[in-house]
């Protein structure tokens, strides 16, 4: 099985792929990055979405929705950000945020692949 830093790396190897972290849910911490620049600061994108994550956990909640969330996806004009809350043992908590250039990307393969690497992710 895969560590970390190999499942980001094979993460890189998505097409379209901007950047990719691995973030504790309860914290906002970003646990391992890569990819990204100086104009798209992973840290921050992975904060940020642990709001949106722990947004449709309260939702689905109130909802009485007993269903784990396989991914969020947010579109942007020339974005994807693929958002994967991890379902495994060792990966109770965490999610991959996945950033894509969207005339890049093909999100349908884009979504097989990251569930793939979640699949063989051992923590």
């Amino acid at each position: 099985m895969p560590d970390m830093d190999v499942a980001l790396k094979d993460a890189m190897q998505i097409d379209g792929a901007i950047g990719v972290a691995l973030v504790d849910r309860s914290s906002g911490m970003a646990l391992g990055v890569a990819g990204g620049d100086r104009n798209f600061d992973l840290t921050v994108a992975a904060a940020a979405n642990t709001e949106v994550i722990r947004a449709k956990l309260r939702t689905m909640e109130m909802l009485g929705l007993r269903e784990n969330i396989e991914d969020v996806l947010i579109t942007l004009e020339s974005q994807y950000h693929l958002i994967r809350p991890l379902t495994g043992r060792t990966g109770q908590g965490l999610f991959l945020y996945l950033a894509l250039n969207k005339d890049r990307a093909n999100l349908a393969l884009a979504r097989h692949q990251l569930k793939r690497i979640e699949t063989g992710l051992d923590i």
